[in-house]
């Protein structure tokens, strides 16, 4: 299937991925674009997962205050060199950032970061509400239930509050791959008023 510019546009525009991974993923998807987006999707994630140990040596600061002026909120975005943290598109990515923050007020930034006291606290409530449920599928639904809870709790795991169908892991992977360095959200505060 011969692969046009105009399809390659497209696809480099909705993702500001370099056009040759694009016209990689193209090719792969037989130029469906709904394919091709899921494939730089999962080659983001991959990508991310092989630079995550990389030493973050640079970042910028994200800020976001409501028009209300009643919630505010603050991300450090970091990424490995100046090069990239200087970019207008990771300072963007920053501020967009903030303001799910300020909007959605997660408590972690990741799963690693909840500690054992809120989940004892949550295993609890939970349990009591599976308890009638058959033994054998108490666990499983306990799990689901204590994931769904989290989920919300949660900044990488939280639907964008501009487009559900990609999460703020997915926006990280996402910057992994356009920036080709390690990028990581590593610290939030919110302010509010009430």
């Amino acid at each position: 299937m011969e692969i046009t510019s105009a399809q390659l546009k497209e696809l480099r525009d909705l993702t500001g991925i370099s056009v040759m991974q694009c016209k990689k993923a193209l090719e792969e998807a037989g130029g469906d674009m709904a394919k091709a987006k899921i494939i730089l999707q999962k080659k983001g994630g991959e990508l991310a997962q092989k630079k995550s140990d990389r030493a973050l040596g640079a970042g910028t600061i994200g800020s976001y205050v409501h028009s209300t002026g009643e919630v505010a909120s603050l991300v450090v975005l970091s990424c490995e060199t100046d090069f990239v943290s200087k970019n207008a598109e990771f300072a963007t990515l920053a501020r967009e950032i903030a303001m799910h923050v300020a909007a959605q007020a997660p408590l972690y930034i990741s799963r690693a970061e909840v500690d054992e006291e809120a989940l004892s606290k949550a295993r609890e409530v939970f349990q009591e509400e599976v308890k009638d449920k058959p033994a054998e599928m108490q666990e499983k639904i306990l799990q689901g239930k204590l994931d769904a809870y989290f989920k919300d709790r949660i900044l990488l795991e939280q639907s964008f509050i501009k487009n559900p169908d990609i999460t703020i892991e997915g926006m990280i992977n996402a910057a992994v791959q356009k920036f080709g360095e390690h990028v990581s959200i590593s610290r939030i505060e919110r302010l509010s008023v009430k």
